[in-house]
């Protein structure tokens, strides 16, 4: 047997071959946050509706957190990926414009 055939089989003269694993973290998409805006003209039943309709919430649910968005001026009503959160943004921003109000639905990395 010649020390050609008792190699590693890839026909390289003697070299080591070195076989390195990388592991891959698979990384989690950034998520963002969805914000309410408050004003002053948006009646609070229809911030109510917009929070069951687009974001699943039930009348109690909507209804406290509606109030937060009326008493700070602002609250986040979910975090998404970002093609979700800017899909929910655009939703609500329509749909107040349909219905000619003024309410503001933002988004902002968590």
């Amino acid at each position: 047997m010649s020390g050609k055939d008792s190699d590693d089989g890839g026909g390289r003269d003697g070299d080591a071959a070195v076989v390195t694993k990388t592991r891959t973290r698979t990384q989690r998409p950034p998520l963002y946050k969805v914000l309410l805006l408050n004003d002053d003209y948006t009646p609070m039943e229809f911030v109510v509706h917009v929070l069951e309709r687009f974001f699943g919430m039930s009348h109690a649910q909507a209804f406290e957190l509606m109030l937060v968005v009326h008493k700070r001026g602002v609250a986040v009503v979910g975090v998404f990926s970002f093609e979700i959160a800017e899909t929910k943004v655009a939703q609500v921003m329509d749909f107040a414009r349909r219905h000619q109000h003024p309410l503001q639905c933002t988004m902002e990395k968590e």
